[in-house]
């Protein structure tokens, strides 16, 4: 084992230091029927098997009851027709009966038992899909465009993004041990106290890292988000290469001017036999610059920040034994989903429906998880496609079944056009309250009445029908990606927002901090006056985004406002 400062690391280092097969004392909790809970420290090996320990906020005054929420890892939010109705039973069985469509084109089961820990998981992997790596200090699950329309180079692009998943992921022998086998691996011989990861070594990453595989000009993976972005290149329907990305990330703390959000720079072009050698060498650049003391420091974007983007192609060079070509034109245009049906480019059809928040539930008059199961089930030739923005893609559909699965979703109370307010459509929210330990405030309860509010205030003005990108979370790590968003409300405090203005539809830029606190009932007070002078001082079609960067922010700089 190697050596490091323990005086100078987080305790999550030397835990990982300490057990690189990443086993803990899992196993040997999964088997104790007389507990509810795993140790502080099993918690945190507990997240690269795919889970967090949490509790329900909302009745903690009654007493903590220990709950999983369990994340997939699902590369490229590709999933079949039997999968899904793998998902759904595991939803039921184990889970709240709802299934969380995550932004990074996952699903995420909440409201879990220790005792269905273990059988969720299993059935998991097989259905050939797994949680290994959907958290924890490792690659997280890759993403990849999802929908069909634009051109055939997107199946070459779903292709490397799978690729370049099965590459990074992690070799620990436990995960197998436990969840499939239900065996504690014996931490004292050799091979399991010896074990290094070829790729991640001993102490795996400084934190979590992410990567995005977009085809312009639909920015729908808002890849300048993540820790190493492929920007697809397509000349006469075939992928040439990829433009790279580097240093992206959305976290920050309230009250901590060294956290911030950043954009990638791109930084070169690569053919696609390089992307795997690119992608190791981004992320091994990250295992051994990256902060290892602050974890609220330990993100890839800030070595790029600080060593600059030039030092990081040169480092990437190096380590992938190749020299970057100068990137390609390309450009974005939208963030958004395509709702509706749409002809793909093989001729087939695709259907994309709109999930509130990302939540997949039964409601009165709309059971849209009853729904997506009988779809599955009675067309199991389809492919389920998770967006980045938290939607449901239905893939693959010859024109034949296309009037069925509109009786069927119908007769469910699901609609296929007109299927949300322009508003709505456009907005995205993170779990937070009751189960997210970090939340401060409240996001996927508070964002559709928030919506209501502001299209009220906005017909009201005679601006109905105009397009805002809006965003929420509950805390500032930006898990919907608050940052990129025209609107977004930053949770502070209960019922207390940050409200940030500026981004764009095309993904491009950053928003920045306008208010600093506004209580809910203060919304229409806060925005009604900045809705007008958009509707007054806004340019021939310009977006509130854009008016909010051109008019809002030299107001802003003139103020001295801080924007992180």
């Amino acid at each position: 084992m190697s050596a490091i400062d323990t005086k100078n690391v987080s305790h999550n280092e030397l835990l990982k230091e300490s057990n690189p097969t990443l086993a803990g004392g899992l196993a040997a909790t999964m088997a104790d029927p007389t507990t509810d809970r795993f140790s502080d420290d099993d918690t945190q090996f507990l997240k690269f098997h795919g889970a967090y320990q949490q509790d329900d906020r909302d009745l903690r005054k009654t007493g903590k009851k220990y709950m999983m929420m369990v994340r997939s890892r699902i590369p490229g939010g590709v999933m079949t027709a039997r999968q899904w109705t793998v998902f759904d039973d595991l939803a039921t069985q184990y889970g709240n009966n709802t299934l969380r469509l995550t932004t990074r084109q996952c699903i995420q089961f909440h409201g879990v038992l220790k005792s269905g820990l273990g059988p969720l998981i299993k059935r998991i992997n097989e259905s050939l899909l797994s949680t290994l790596a959907a958290c924890g200090d490792v690659n997280r699950n890759v993403t990849a465009s999802p929908t069909p329309a634009t051109t055939k180079a997107r199946d070459e692009v779903y292709a490397d993004a799978l690729r370049t998943a099965l590459a990074l992921a992690p070799k620990t022998p436990a995960y197998h041990a436990i969840w499939i086998d239900n065996v504690q691996l014996d931490l004292e011989a050799p091979e399991q106290k010896n074990f290094r990861d070829p790729l991640y070594g001993e102490t795996y990453l400084p934190r979590k890292f992410k990567i995005s595989f977009v085809v312009p000009p639909v920015n729908d993976m808002d890849v300048f988000t993540n820790d190493l972005g492929f920007i697809a290149i397509v000349e006469n329907d075939r992928v040439v290469g990829y433009n790279v990305a580097v240093g992206g990330g959305m976290g920050r703390s309230h009250g901590n001017v060294q956290t911030f959000p950043r954009l990638a720079d791109v930084i070169g072009f690569v053919t696609p036999e390089n992307v795997i050698p690119v992608a190791k060498a981004v992320l091994t650049t990250f295992r051994d610059f990256g902060d290892r003391a602050n974890r609220k420091h330990a993100r890839f974007k800030y070595v790029v920040e600080e060593r600059g983007a030039a030092w990081t192609r040169d480092e990437i060079n190096r380590r992938a034994g190749l020299t970057l070509e100068p990137a390609r034109a390309y450009a974005f245009t939208t963030t958004g989903d395509l709702y509706g049906w749409h002809r793909a480019v093989d001729g087939s059809q695709f259907l994309t429906l709109y999930v509130e928040t990302g939540r997949i539930k039964d409601v009165a008059g709309h059971t849209l998880k009853a729904a997506l199961r009988a779809v599955a089930e009675q067309f199991p030739h389809l492919e389920f496609r998770i967006s980045a923005n938290q939607n449901i893609i239905l893939a693959n559909v010859p024109e034949a079944d296309r009037v069925a699965i509109d009786a069927l979703l119908a007769s469910h109370g699901v609609k296929t056009a007109n299927q949300a307010s322009v508003l709505h459509a456009a907005s995205m929210a993170c779990p937070a309250l009751p189960t997210c330990g970090l939340a401060l405030a409240e996001s996927e309860r508070m964002l559709p009445g928030f919506i209501d509010r502001i299209e009220k205030l906005g017909g009201e003005l005679g601006l109905g029908g105009e397009e805002i990108v809006i965003r929420s979370t509950g805390c500032p790590n930006g898990c919907a990606r608050p940052y990129m968003a025209e609107i977004a409300f930053v949770g502070k405090a209960p019922g207390r927002y940050q409200l940030w203005l500026g981004g764009n539809a095309a993904g491009t830029r950053l928003n920045r901090l306008y208010r600093d606190v506004i209580r809910e009932a203060e919304l229409e007070t806060e925005l009604g006056p900045i809705l007008q002078r958009w509707k007054n001082e806004r340019t021939p079609g310009e977006r509130f985004g854009d008016f909010a960067a051109r008019v809002l922010w030299p107001e802003l700089d003139s103020a001295q406002t801080p924007t992180n």
